[in-house]
């Protein structure tokens, strides 16, 4: 009980995504299997020990840091969760450091790269939708999987903005810039009333259709996203990822702040969007340590 109402809690007043959910139950649930092995019966029994046990039988049976570090994230969530409900004293996670990351390097594109890629599409009906979905994409730094699933009621033209529901990270609104908004007016205009043909519209139908008039998959987006990519002499460094990274480092190279962005990527653990300034951060000093004479 102790794990399904916290779950229930952080899914009514946290807003949180169902895969985060459900990835919160899985380590839960495993952390508990864990304490009942070793005759604990109640998460609320648990001590600063077996927390340190359990993540010891982690990392010895091979789990990465990364996965480590989860699942320490979400015990700690529990514990909090039950020491604001007055049903601990004390919080068995207190003191526990979580193991160190080697990040991984963040692939992204110049602003000359990203510049080179959105004038690839050609002016053809399936040109200009592309061209659209390449500059929304850029432009909002949403992920492939709330772009395909955008719907046109969740564009506003007028004030420049799309809406995120929510069922990949955090629901929230994100603004356009004027290149988007002309790109995505042109495809509404000019292109879309042609690939959806004589089937029924709405509010609820996809933004962006296939040649069907269907909502794309993630594969059929790949699949265009690499045609512009080796257009553009891109094809070895360009993801679906390196196009949201590319968004994300080049707001932090013009100066926004972590909130902001955190805000703006829809992450819900802020440590995810820490890890783009730590790399700018590290960029800075390895070229200071490069060029400066007396680094």
């Amino acid at each position: 009980m102790e794990v399904e109402n916290f779950l229930e809690y952080i899914t009514s007043t946290r807003k949180v995504s169902q895969n985060t959910v459900a990835a919160y139950r899985q380590d839960l649930l495993a952390f508990g299997r864990f304490l009942k092995q070793n005759g604990i019966e109640h998460y609320a029994m648990a001590t600063n020990t077996q927390v340190v046990s359990y993540l010891m039988q982690l990392k010895q049976s091979g789990k990465s840091r990364a996965t480590v570090n989860r699942k320490l994230a979400s015990i700690r969530a529990l514990y909090r969760y039950l020491q604001g409900k007055g049903e601990i004293s004390e919080n068995p996670t207190e003191g526990i450091k979580s193991p160190k990351i080697n990040r991984k390097e963040i692939s992204y594109l110049s602003i000359e790269e990203v510049e080179s890629l959105l004038a690839t599409p050609d002016d053809s009906v399936k040109g200009k939708r592309d061209r659209a979905m390449l500059e929304v994409l850029y432009a909002t730094g949403i992920r492939v999987s709330e772009i395909i699933e955008l719907r046109m009621s969740d564009v506003n033209l007028n004030m420049g903005f799309v809406m995120c529901s929510g069922n990949h990270g955090r629901a929230r609104i994100v603004p356009m810039g004027g290149p988007a908004r002309s790109a995505l007016q042109t495809y509404l205009d000019e292109s879309r009333p042609a690939l959806i043909r004589d089937q029924e519209d709405g509010p609820d139908k996809p933004l962006f259709v296939n040649y069907m008039g269907e909502q794309f998959t993630r594969q059929g987006f790949w699949k265009i996203l690499k045609q512009y990519g080796k257009a553009a002499n891109l094809e070895d460094k360009l993801t679906p990822q390196t196009l949201r990274n590319s968004f994300a480092m080049h707001m932090v190279q013009n100066g926004i702040d972590m909130k902001s962005l955190q805000e703006l990527m829809g992450h819900e653990d802020i440590l995810a969007t820490q890890v783009y300034f730590e790399h700018m951060r590290n960029r800075i000093k390895d070229i200071y340590d490069r060029t400066h004479p007396r680094a």
